[in-house]
């Protein structure tokens, strides 16, 4: 059985007549959009999503910064008064 990520729910159908009510009637929540009873996709409003795209754009810089951290042959050493 497949988990809803949201309390707001709608089918293709409703998307289809009137997006933009459904946007508004969640209040800024995630919409979880059903096709024939399966979730198919998530409305989110636009706030959210860069909010998750920043998220996910973080914990991709960090992976890369733990992936060069444990790189010990790429250190170069540099003295402060060189600067």
């Amino acid at each position: 059985m497949q988990t809803l990520l949201s309390d707001h729910i709608a089918s293709i159908s409703e998307l289809k007549k009137n997006p933009s009510k459904l946007i508004r009637d969640a209040e800024g929540q995630p919409v979880a959009i059903l096709n024939h009873n399966t979730t198919a996709a998530y409305l989110v409003p636009v706030k959210t999503f860069e909010h998750l795209m920043d998220i996910v754009d973080d914990h991709e810089l960090s992976i890369l910064a733990a992936e060069r951290l444990a790189d010990k042959d790429a250190f170069i050493e540099v003295n402060i008064n060189d600067l």
